[in-house]
């Protein structure tokens, strides 16, 4: 049985950068045990032999053809409707992350 300490609590709410109340710290305590515990009983099942399932629909290469649709406009068409252009490309500020 998994039982998390206050510690453990409150180093997941500093790695998560949460500032946890008394009651919270309490309240997510019990139910991430209660997760945990769960996870456990999941563990504990015997999936030897058991094909790992990729899909549970039965549907097989559902994507759509790909089609070209022509709306009019051409590529200067729709450029006309930006700020600054260079080089046929829309050109916007430098962005530094």
């Amino acid at each position: 049985m998994v039982k998390l300490s206050r510690a453990d609590i409150l180093k997941l709410a500093r790695l998560a950068r949460l500032d946890l109340s008394e009651d919270e710290i309490v309240e997510y305590g019990t139910e991430l045990s209660e997760i945990l515990q769960y996870v456990e009983q999941l563990q504990a099942v015997d999936v030897t032999g058991l094909i790992p399932t990729q899909q549970v629909t039965g549907l097989v290469n559902v994507e759509r053809e790909d089609e070209i649709v022509d709306y009019g406009y051409t590529p200067a068409d729709l450029l006309a409707n930006v700020p600054q252009v260079q080089a046929g490309q829309i050109k916007v500020r430098r962005m530094i992350g």
